[in-house]
C-alpha cells in the first residue's frame, strides 16, 4: 500500500496596500495633503519589515503602492520588485474614487501608474481603488483604468459596509464590458448576504482560529482563489495615536495592532502565497 500523499496547499494571492497611518481614509478630515511632510512617516520601515517576514516564509505578494509613497521612498519601490513581488498602483493621493471626478480620477491614477513605471521601467498592470471606492456610481473608472493601461483592478468589496461595499456586485473575478478583469475581495455567503473574509480589520478583530476557520470554509465551499489584504500601519503598534478621529473610527484602526504580526506570520505558515498576476491572470 502506497503512503498517503500530504495535501497540496492551494495557494492564495497576498496584497498589501501600501500607505500610512496618516492617509488612511477614516482620518481624510483631519489631514490634507499639505500636513503629510510635517508628519511622522513610518511606512518605509513597516513595509521592510513585511519583506522581511515574506522571505522567511517565501510567500510574494501584490503590492498596490499609493503614488505618495512611492515618491516620497522610490528605493521602497525597486526593494519591494527586487525581491520577486508584485509592484501595483493604488492611485496617489488616497482620495477614494466616489469624491472625484473622472479627470481627477484620471490625473491621479496616471501620476501614481507613471511614476511606478519611470522608476521600475516596466508596466505596471494592477490597480486598487483607496477603500475599495468603484460603485454603481463610478463605473467609468474602468473606462480610465483601461485607457491607462491597467489589465486589472481589485476596487471592489460585495458586501454591505457603512464606508463602502456593493453586495449586489459580483463575488469572483470576472471580465468587465470596458475590458479589464476586476478582482472582488473575498467573501463567505451565509444567510443570502456577502460576509467579509479578506483581511483587514475583520483580521485584527477576530481571534485567529475564527479567521483561519472562515478561510478553510470559502476553500472548502468555492472553486476560486482566495486573497487577502492589509496595511503596513497594521503591524505598528507604536505608531502615534490620532486623539481627535471619531471614536468608531479610532476603534477600527487601532484595535489588536499588538497581535497583527503574529497573526499574519501565522497565516503565512498556514497557506501558501503568491501575487495577484500569478494566481489570477496567469494559467
Amino acid at each position: 500500500m502506497s503512503a498517503k500523499q500530504p495535501t497540496q496547499k492551494k495557494t492564495h494571492a497576498m496584497t498589501v496596500d501600501v500607505e500610512d497611518y496618516f492617509h488612511v481614509s477614516a482620518f481624510d478630515s483631519l489631514f490634507s495633503q499639505k500636513d503629510w511632510p510635517n508628519l511622522e512617516h513610518r511606512v518605509d520601515n513597516n513595509t521592510r519589515r513585511l519583506l522581511d517576514l515574506f522571505d522567511e516564509h517565501g510567500a510574494k505578494s501584490t503590492f498596490f503602492i499609493l503614488g505618495a509613497v512611492a515618491e516620497k521612498f522610490p528605493d521602497l519601490v525597486t526593494e519591494i520588485d527586487k525581491r520577486g513581488h508584485e509592484v501595483a498602483s493604488h492611485g496617489f493621493a488616497h482620495r477614494r474614487a466616489t469624491t472625484q471626478t473622472q479627470q481627477v480620477f484620471k490625473e491621479d491614477v496616471y501620476r501614481s501608474k507613471s511614476f511606478l513605471e519611470d522608476t521600475l521601467g516596466k508596466s505596471i498592470n494592477g490597480y486598487r481603488a483607496p477603500s475599495f471606492s468603484i460603485n454603481d456610481t463610478n463605473e467609468w473608472a474602468y473606462e480610465t483604468l483601461v485607457e491607462l493601461g491597467f489589465k486589472y483592478s481589485s476596487s471592489t468589496y460585495p458586501i454591505e459596509h457603512d464606508l463602502y461595499g456593493v453586495p449586489d456586485w459580483p463575488r469572483f473575478k470576472y471580465d468587465r464590458p470596458e475590458g479589464i478583469i476586476e478582482i472582488p475581495v473575498p467573501t463567505l455567503r451565509k444567510n443570502h448576504k456577502n460576509k467579509g473574509i479578506g483581511g483587514g480589520g475583520y483580521f485584527r478583530l477576530y481571534p485567529y482560529w475564527l479567521s483561519k476557520r472562515r478561510i478553510q470554509k470559502f476553500e472548502q465551499e468555492e472553486n476560486a482563489p482566495y486573497s487577502f489584504y492589509f496595511h503596513p500601519w497594521e503591524i505598528d503598534a507604536e505608531q502615534p495615536r490620532i486623539k481627535d478621529a471619531p471614536v468608531l473610527s479610532k476603534f477600527r484602526h487601532y484595535v489588536n495592532l499588538s497581535k497583527m504580526e503574529g497573526k499574519i506570520v501565522q497565516l503565512l505558515k498556514d497557506h501558501q502565497w503568491d501575487t495577484m498576476q500569478s494566481v489570477y491572470l496567469e494559467d
